[in-house]
This record gives structure tokens, C-alpha cells and sequence, in this order.
């Protein structure tokens, strides 16, 4: 039987609240407001039970009380539930080490879990405290509310999405959606670190949480001990830029992934070259959704040129190769005008596509369906049946994102983004044009200025992950961040987003190195290792 826990959804804001929604976008962000009163004292945390959603069993929860503005700390309030994994070696012990899971959006209750993609190193399991601080707007920390959308709607869709998604949330929660800002989620890891009566925490954040870990050792570095920056968000893309910025290196990621695939084509028999893989694929994508993916195909190698071709293999892959971005644009659009209503981004696979590639750990999960042809992901992408608490995720990631935008759109990308939008359904390039474009946010002009994040004398150089291919983080914008804080770099092969817990002893043994003595020597790393073909 579950019991309710500290922090679970109920009694999170203390103001009406209403129905909830299903936005659909994603992304990361910054802000600023004002602390103008002395700080409240905290009682001590009464640790009790966690939501079920956090499964290591000497996982204990609480909640600590914020302010819901930091200008006017006497006015309404949240509880933000904290998770605690207490250092299995208590002798030991060396401190707190606080984590955040990204998005934003991202379930920080649950983030020093061990699961199918993470498996923390022994040593942070066994000698620091693990704290997870569930991010305001989330459930269990003041859940944002917001009435439905129609999603159908395409005026609304193309014209006023931002707009319309605040308005539905100041229906059902009043004005909180203004106060769902990274600045104000820094102010409550302060809030948390003072109930903990922690001098000093340390902090490990996963892609936004490294805006996130920044903006507070920015505004806190007297509190701020050690500083893992795991692979990094450059802090001038927020938000318009970012996803854009991750369109290309998605495209190169699929890529990578039916290069791996064809490459164990002995277990899968999905082809021997990637472009075979490719092919096999848009099958998959066309019985779905009726019309084949616009995604571009991988380059042809020598194993694609028939054998009559032989005599001219390098013209063939050549024209092939130059042929293929033309090719998969107008076959798309010739099986759309076959069958009416037919659009890619209905397809289950399509999306599981790009959604897992970015961890090679899942991509077995693409070839077994492949291979199998079994379903992967949501088989009604119409009618997606979304726990309420990925809802409440979504309102507050498309919340972050207009709140704190801070770049201007650009028009030139409107055309492309209506074109994917309601020709296309291309996802691969819809998300990052919905932003860039200006349209995600249509209605909803920023209501923040971002932290300008630095190193603001910490005693403890950062220290900054990244992979050379990362395609939500990419290497060049984590660079960019990691000279703002002064961090010491660590380059790791591969392009899977999130180093540390993924079984890469050489990442996993420098993270704990630094975060026991504030430095390491190690500046490059191999990529994980890859998954076993099965």
C-alpha cells in the first residue's frame, strides 16, 4: 500500500487550482528577481516517506517551504519536496551533493536512481548524502496547472501558442506561471540548504541542471563546494536557439545509430549498411503513418552499389548520396497526396527514433522492434494517455521557456516551421523551427532576465563533461559555458548526452576524484561503452 509522502501533489500551492493540460513542447532556461527580506529560519526536515515514483529503498523525503516570490517572501507560499540518500558510509560521509535531472521538466526525486540508463558510482553512493530538489511547477513541488488546449486548433498553433498555453494556466493557477524561473529554482536549493544546515553543497546537474547548478554558485558561491557540470547548455541559446541548435546533430545521431545496427547486422539482419538500416526503417515509418520520413538518408557506401554498378561504385554512391535529402522530401510528399491524413510524426517509431538516440544504451531497443516487429513507444500518438505528472512536467517546461526566452526569433525560419508544422511532420526539424521561429512562444514575451551565469569566486574550479557529439548539448555551446565558470574541461568520445553513471569508469573515477579533493588531471575520455547487440 503507497502512503502518501511529504511533498506529494495535494497541498503543494496553497491557492485554487484547477485542471491540467497536455502541451507538447520542450527545452531549458534562466531569470532573475529580487531577494529584498532576510531569510525565514527553517525547522529541522522530518524525513519520511517518498512518492512511489522514487524506487531505492533507503530513499527518505521532506518538504521545506518557499516563497512563491523571492520580492515578496511574506505572500504564498510552496512546498518543494527533497529526496535523501543517505551515505551508505556515515564515517565516511563528506557532504551533500545535490543533483538535478534537466529538462527543465526533468523528476529530480528520482535522479540518483539506479535504473537502465544510470548506475551511480559506489563511492557517491557511499559517501555523500544524494539530494534531490524537486523543481517548482513539478509535481510534489507546487504542480503548475493549466486548463486544456485544443490542440487542433492550427490558428492558435501558428499564431498565439505561447499566449494561449499562459492563458490556460492563469485560468486554473492564477499568476504562479510567472514565478517558474531557474533563478527562483536556485533560490529554493538555497531555501533546502539552509533546512539541511548545510554550510556548503555540491552539485552535479545534467544538461539544464547545469544552468541550473550555475545559476546558483552564480548567486551563492560562499555555499557553492564542488560544481559537475555534465554535459552543458550554452547559456545565449535559452531558448529560442537551443532546440534549434539540436536539429542537425539529432539527424548525425540517427545516423551514428543505424551505423551501429548495420554494423551487428549478423544479430538483427537489418542490413550491413546503415543506408540499408535507413531503409528498412522507413518501411516501418510508412506502415505506421501511412507516408515514408523526410529524414534525410545516411551516404551510400560500397555494400549499397548493385553489382552492375561495380564498375562505376564511387560515381553511383556519389549520386545516390547527392540525390538522397531530394529524394526522401518528395517521396514524403507523393505518399501524403496518396493518402490523405497520412503524416510521419504519427508513426511510434519515428519518435522513439529521436528520442532514444541520443543514448546508444537504448539503441537496441530500435533494432529489436525493427527486427521483431514489435511496437516501440506509444501506439496512438492521436490520443497520447500522459500520467497527469508528465502533463504538469510539460505546463512547466513550456512555462520555463517563454518566461525566460532571451532571444529574438527569427522570421526567416516561419516558413520552415509552417511547412513542417502542417505539411512535413517532420520532427526532426519542426522542434527546433517552432522555437527559432519565434512561434512556440507567440503571445508570451519573456517575464525574466536570465542570470548572467560566472564564476563568481568560487573556491572550486567547476568541472564541465560533454561529449564530442552530443546532440541535446553540443560540444561547442558546452565550451561556451564552461568558460563563463571557469571550469576545468573533460572530453569524452561518442556522442551520448549525460557521461557520469553510465558505466564509463573513466568519467565515473575523475568525477569522484574531483568531487573528493577539487581537482583532476584527466582532460579526455573514451565513449561508454556501447551496448551489446542482443
Amino acid at each position: 500500500m503507497h502512503t502518501q509522502a511529504p511533498g506529494s501533489a495535494l497541498t503543494r500551492f496553497r491557492r485554487p487550482a484547477a485542471a491540467a493540460m497536455a502541451a507538447t513542447l520542450a527545452a531549458a532556461g534562466l531569470v532573475v528577481v529580487a531577494q529584498t527580506a532576510a531569510p525565514a529560519a527553517h525547522a529541522a526536515p522530518a524525513w519520511g516517506p517518498c512518492p512511489e515514483t522514487v524506487t531505492t529503498a533507503s530513499a527518505v523525503c521532506t518538504t521545506v517551504s518557499v516563497p512563491v516570490d523571492y520580492s515578496a517572501p511574506e505572500g504564498d507560499r510552496i512546498d518543494v519536496t527533497v529526496s535523501k540518500l543517505p551515505a551508505r558510509s556515515q564515517a565516511a560521509k563528506r557532504g551533500v551533493l545535490f543533483g538535478n535531472a534537466g529538462g527543465p521538466g526533468g523528476d529530480s526525486l528520482t535522479y540518483f536512481d539506479n535504473n537502465e540508463l544510470f548506475t551511480w558510482p559506489d563511492a557517491l553512493r557511499d559517501e555523500w548524502d544524494l539530494i534531490g530538489v524537486q523543481p517548482r511547477g513539478l509535481a510534489h513541488a507546487g504542480p503548475l496547472e493549466c486548463a486544456p488546449l485544443d490542440a487542433a486548433d492550427p490558428v492558435m498553433i501558428a499564431t498565439n501558442l505561447g499566449g494561449a498555453h499562459r492563458a490556460s494556466c492563469e485560468q486554473a493557477s492564477g499568476g504562479y506561471w510567472r514565478h517558474l524561473t531557474t533563478e527562483n529554482t536556485a533560490r529554493d536549493w538555497e531555501e533546502v540548504r539552509r533546512a539541511l544546515g548545510q554550510e556548503r553543497i555540491s552539485i552535479h546537474g545534467l544538461s539544464y541542471g547545469t544552468l541550473l547548478g550555475s545559476t546558483y554558485a552564480t548567486l551563492f558561491p560562499q555555499h557553492t563546494d564542488k560544481l559537475v557540470l555534465d554535459s552543458g547548455a550554452h547559456p545565449d541559446w535559452m531558448w529560442n536557439d537551443v532546440l534549434l541548435e539540436q536539429n542537425e546533430p539529432y539527424k548525425q545521431r540517427v545516423v551514428a545509430m543505424f551505423d551501429w545496427i548495420a554494423a551487428n547486422d549478423a544479430v538483427y539482419g537489418l542490413g550491413d549498411t546503415p543506408l540499408k538500416v535507413y531503409e528498412r526503417w522507413s518501411q516501418r515509418v510508412m506502415a505506421e503513418s501511412g507516408t515514408t520520413p523526410t529524414l534525410s538518408p545516411p551516404p551510400a557506401r560500397i555494400g549499397d552499389v548493385p553489382p552492375e554498378w561495380q564498375a562505376l561504385a564511387q560515381q553511383y554512391m556519389d549520386g545516390v548520396t547527392l540525390t538522397g535529402p531530394l529524394r526522401a522530401q518528395v517521396e514524403g510528399l507523393l505518399n501524403q497526396l496518396r493518402t490523405p491524413g497520412a503524416v510521419q510524426a504519427l508513426s511510434p517509431m519515428l519518435g522513439a527514433t529521436r528520442g532514444l538516440a541520443p543514448q546508444s544504451s537504448a539503441w537496441p531497443v530500435i533494432a529489436e522492434s525493427l527486427r521483431d516487429g514489435t511496437p516501440v513507444g506509444p501506439q496512438d500518438p492521436q490520443m497520447p494517455e500522459l500520467p497527469q505528472e508528465a502533463v504538469i512536467a510539460l505546463n512547466m517546461q513550456s512555462a520555463v521557456l517563454c518566461n525566460e526566452n532571451r532571444v529574438a526569433p527569427r522570421p526567416l525560419d516561419y516558413p520552415g516551421f509552417l511547412w513542417t508544422q502542417f505539411v512535413t511532420g517532420d520532427i526532426f526539424d519542426a522542434v527546433g523551427l517552432t522555437y527559432s521561429s519565434g512561434a512556440a512562444c507567440a503571445g508570451a514575451p519573456p517575464v525574466a532576465t536570465p542570470v548572467e551565469v560566472h564564476n563568481a569566486g568560487l573556491a572550486t574550479a567547476p568541472l564541465l563533461i560533454n561529449s564530442l557529439a552530443d546532440p541535446q548539448t553540443p560540444y561547442h555551446g558546452a565550451l561556451a559555458l564552461a568558460e563563463r565558470m571557469g571550469a576545468h574541461v573533460l572530453t569524452v568520445e561518442g556522442g551520448d548526452h549525460g557521461q557520469v553513471a553510465k558505466g564509463n569508469t573513466v568519467v565515473d573515477d575523475a568525477v569522484v576524484e574531483y568531487l573528493r579533493t577539487g581537482h583532476t588531471g584527466v582532460t579526455r575520455a573514451p565513449a561508454p561503452p556501447m551496448p551489446v547487440a542482443g
